[in-house]
């Protein structure tokens, strides 16, 4: 049962991840374009709080059943830096491809160098 609970412990941290960084995302792209309308943002406003909800769910569970906090921030981090380069692809320009490469590339040199 308890790797049940972390899997989903995992699922929480990483889907609330990818609900803030979509709501982030798709607020920027609009509020440009809709020209500063705030009325505009509170969808995105629940979606965050919605991602907020599953983050801390899962930081709680995921802490319960590990016991390190540090796995779940580092797991958490992870989320990141899996799910934004890839909603940042899918959402926004092709000019956001080349800041994925060069995010990349500056990850690469921050390990080794």
């Amino acid at each position: 049962m308890t790797l049940m609970l972390r899997i989903v412990a995992v699922a929480a941290i990483f889907l609330g991840e990818a609900l803030s960084i979509v709501a982030e995302l798709i607020a920027s792209r609009k509020f440009g374009k809709a020209g500063g309308d705030l009325a505009m943002l509170w969808p995105m406003f629940l979606l965050v709080s919605l991602g907020g909800i599953l983050l801390v769910f899962g930081y709680a569970l995921g802490y319960m059943h590990l016991k390190n906090i540090w796995i779940i921030v580092a797991i958490s981090v992870g989320a990141i830096l899996v799910v934004e380069p890839i909603l940042t692809v899918l959402l926004l320009t092709a000019g956001s491809l080349i800041g994925l490469v060069l995010g990349a590339f500056g990850a690469l040199a921050a390990l080794f160098l």
